[in-house]
């Protein structure tokens, strides 16, 4: 039986797949960290709003994303991997959210909204609605978003920027993740 030194060790073929299963831990601890922050992040928006439901919706193509996390009052109302409106969510609702559009419904059955928006609201049990973009360099990452279910529901000044607070705190944690 023959002993490696150390220094045979550290030049060995495993060498390389160390390295990566290194990196690949990196990368898990990175993730595990970031969904501990959105955890907090949405659930911290929901308390201080009194809403039913906070979410963050993520697109993973032009236009086409999903719910990727939720805060929820009551486990019923739970949309967790919804994904929205086909053909609702377009390159001219994209681009307002691009310029930083913040859009506040304090009741879906009296606001000036498109039928498919109102329907995929209703289908969501949603009354009430508070959207806030996530902006990285690259564009728009996600939508930060508020829901009363129960009935309408009243947006102050101050939700608005606790909402935009957390999709700051969001976006720069998406950026450092897409670098």
């Amino acid at each position: 039986m023959q002993i490696q030194s150390q220094s045979e060790f550290e030049h060995s073929p495993n060498r390389g797949s160390e390295q990566g299963l290194q990196r690949l831990l990196e990368r898990l601890v990175v993730k595990i960290q970031r969904d501990e922050l959105i955890r907090q992040t949405t659930y911290h928006l929901r308390e201080s709003l009194q809403v039913d439901r906070v979410v963050l919706y993520y697109f993973y193509q032009q236009w086409q994303g999903q719910v990727t996390f939720e805060s929820l009052s009551s486990q019923e109302l739970s949309i967790l991997g919804s994904t929205g409106a086909d053909n609702c969510f377009n390159d001219e609702y994209a681009a307002f959210y691009l310029a930083g559009r913040v859009k506040a419904i304090a009741d879906i059955e009296l606001a000036p909204i498109q039928t498919c928006h109102r329907d995929f609201l209703r289908s969501m049990q949603v009354r009430a609605n508070l959207v806030v973009p996530i902006l990285i360099p690259r564009g728009l990452w996600g939508l930060l978003v508020a829901h009363h279910c129960q009935g309408p529901h009243s947006w102050s000044p101050l939700d608005l920027e606790l909402m935009q607070a957390g999709a700051k705190t969001l976006s720069t944690d998406a950026n450092v993740l897409e670098s």
